[in-house]
């Protein structure tokens, strides 16, 4: 059955998500883990603005920036450790204050009853990803997830998204990616699909100055970008393999 979805011109099969800043906001859970380690290394705590800078490359890359914020900076071996023990933090009580942001379960049943593929493309550690989307509702509405460490490379590397598209079995060019930040939309042009942005997550550069084919404010607004409304949906969702 042709998709009833179209972006750019092109129909859409598949509709990849970041997560951090884009389905959920994490900022408090991912702060309290980060000051926990901090505090073990007699470092001051991170104020929430802080957090908000260091979100969106994966949980070394926040370790790296808050020892350095704090302190000396950690050197590579050290690094290891500290990002484990973070990790460790993190997993433990990862969703405590993290919540979904507005739209969010409507838009992705609206998506997948409309037929699309749903997948989540983000830094967050793998095994945090499936913790998160499983306590938030959220598991059963995606259809592949790949986090930060699933593959060899992530985002902004392009093989992060071929790589959950290959998943989802849907081509790069009937896919598009909604994130955040200068990441998601910088491998969603080294991948070939559409490029999406919502401006309340944890950008570090000026939404302005990222090159991304549309910016929406709350996630619903996806669906007329994509040519779905909720009186327009057929459900075509039928078993998925």
């Amino acid at each position: 059955m042709p998709s009833p979805a179209r972006f750019a011109g092109r129909p859409v099969d598949a509709v990849v998500f970041d997560l951090d800043g884009t389905l959920i906001d994490s900022a408090d859970d991912l702060g309290r883990a980060a000051n926990r380690l901090l505090a073990e290394e007699d470092r001051r705590a991170l104020s929430m603005a802080e957090v908000r800078r260091f979100i969106g490359d994966g949980a070394r890359v926040l370790v790296q920036r808050a020892m350095a914020e704090t302190g000396p900076a950690a050197q590579s071996e050290q690094l290891d450790l500290l990002t484990s023990r973070f990790i460790a933090h993190y997993e433990a009580d990862a969703t405590v204050a993290t919540t979904v942001y507005p739209s969010v379960i409507e838009t992705l049943d609206q998506l997948r009853a409309a037929g699309l593929r749903i997948g989540v493309c983000t830094n967050k550690p793998q095994a945090a990803t499936g913790a998160v989307l499983q306590v938030l509702g959220l598991a059963g509405r995606i259809d592949a997830a790949a986090g930060g460490d699933r593959f060899p490379v992530r985002k902004p590397d392009a093989g992060h998204l071929l790589g959950t598209l290959e998943l989802l079995g849907v081509s790069p060019d009937r896919a598009v990616m909604v994130g955040d930040n200068e990441h998601d939309a910088a491998v969603a042009r080294a991948a070939g699909t559409g490029a999406v942005l919502v401006t309340y997550g944890y950008a570090r550069t000026p939404l302005d100055q990222i090159d991304t084919d549309a910016r929406i404010d709350r996630l619903d607004a996806l669906l007329k970008l994509l040519g779905l409304d909720a009186g327009s949906i057929v459900d075509n969702t039928g078993p998925r393999p």
